[in-house]
């Protein structure tokens, strides 16, 4: 295994970030794929990274809030070369998808009334529900398995974020303390104890792009491990408090994260340029990667003093859980709203079933859902 100096001094960050601008272009099946290729690309294939480097950037971006993927590459950038690389890295692996986004954006203001889009998404809608269904599956099977203390969040949050259609905040914190305790041995507690400050400060803005931008912040800090997790809190604020967008363009907007390559947050764009345009894409996307960026550069370099405390572990799990049940409940919450008839049915269910069989691409299942809502539509 090549030193940490051998495997930086065989790259410069030019290619490196060439790279992660590539993965951004082309990186399509979720958080768990992309730290896959980084992993066989970068550490197996090119060995730019170390494998203990690639692997505590790993651990620290499961520990820490924010989408896996987009973390995990700025963590890897900052390896390479500290703040420098962490932006620069960060930036350009989180682009390409924001471009795309936004571009899909404008296609949809400007011809969302029509009867062809309103097609398409009548099908993907459906097609949708099935991919964050199947997405909670797999989540159980990695994070909760068979703990019955883990399970036992996970339903509390699954049953009051679909009787209530809200994701409670306070709960996710609830279900991160109670397993904490749970599983502390408080004889040790003091020889353990390690302080973490999780929350940056932010300067206060004023109007709607303000709003976005702090809403989708505090948001940030509640994913853990998958993108989708993100789901429950956006639909919660976003319909339900605030009222920016309609359950429909909602589902539409988590559509469009389906078939943009990079991280599944980017949806956080397309529904900030729905609020207030450019400015709003670009509000969104802050609040979401600004939060991921500081835990990076900040807290990263500290992060081997508390990565063995199982306080933090066991926090960590309980959140994991909360996101999980609230994601599981939003299946409910939004299935209401998109499974409208037979047909619908029909490409959810079909779609869910061939995702448990087989491993085919998201945006091909989205692109086939689409074509069927056309036809079944325009027939």
């Amino acid at each position: 295994m090549a030193s940490k100096a051998e495997v930086q001094a065989q790259v410069s960050l030019a290619e490196f970030t060439l790279y992660f601008l590539k993965l951004g272009c082309i990186g399509f099946g979720g958080p768990i794929a992309l730290v896959g290729y980084m992993q066989k690309d970068l550490v197996d294939e090119r060995k730019w990274i170390s494998q203990e480097d690639y692997l505590n950037g790993l651990a620290f971006s499961q520990l820490a809030p924010g989408p896996l993927a987009a973390q995990l590459a700025m963590y890897l950038g900052f390896v390479r070369a500290g703040f420098v690389g962490a932006t620069i890295v960060g930036a350009t692996f989180i682009l390409p998808s924001f471009l795309m986004v936004l571009a899909i954006g404008k296609a949809y203001v400007t011809f969302g009334g029509t009867r062809i889009i309103s097609a398409l998404f009548y099908g993907i809608g459906a097609a949708v529900i099935a991919i964050i269904a199947r997405s909670a599956i797999k989540l159980i099977k990695t994070s909760i398995k068979k703990d019955k203390l883990l399970w036992g969040v996970f339903l509390v949050l699954g049953l009051s974020t679909a009787i209530t259609e809200k994701e409670i905040v306070w709960l996710f914190l609830a279900g991160g303390l109670f397993v904490m305790i749970a599983r502390t041995d408080f004889s040790t507690w003091r020889r353990q104890r390690t302080t973490v400050s999780l929350i940056p400060q932010t300067i206060g803005i004023f109007g709607t792009t303000g709003s976005l931008f702090l809403f989708f912040l505090k948001s940030s800090l509640f994913v853990f491990g998958s993108g989708l997790a993100i789901v429950p809190f956006l639909h919660g604020g976003v319909v339900q408090e605030h009222h920016w967008l309609t359950e429909t363009q909602f589902l539409d907007a988590v559509a469009v994260a389906m078939i943009t390559p990079g991280p599944v947050v980017i949806t956080v764009a397309f529904i900030g340029y729905l609020v207030s345009g450019m400015t709003g894409a670009c509000a969104a996307a802050l609040g979401v990667f600004l939060p991921v960026y500081l835990f990076v550069v900040i807290v990263g370099p500290f992060y081997k003093r508390f990565s063995g405390n199982t306080q933090v572990r066991a926090f960590v799990q309980g959140v994991t859980a909360a996101a999980t049940g609230a994601i599981a409940g939003a299946v409910v919450v939004l299935g209401r709203h998109s499974i409208q008839d037979y047909w619908t049915v029909g490409i959810a269910v079909t779609t869910f079933l061939i995702l448990l069989k087989w491993k085919i691409p998201e945006p091909l299942i989205i692109a086939v859902a689409g074509l069927l809502g056309v036809a079944i539509h325009l027939r």
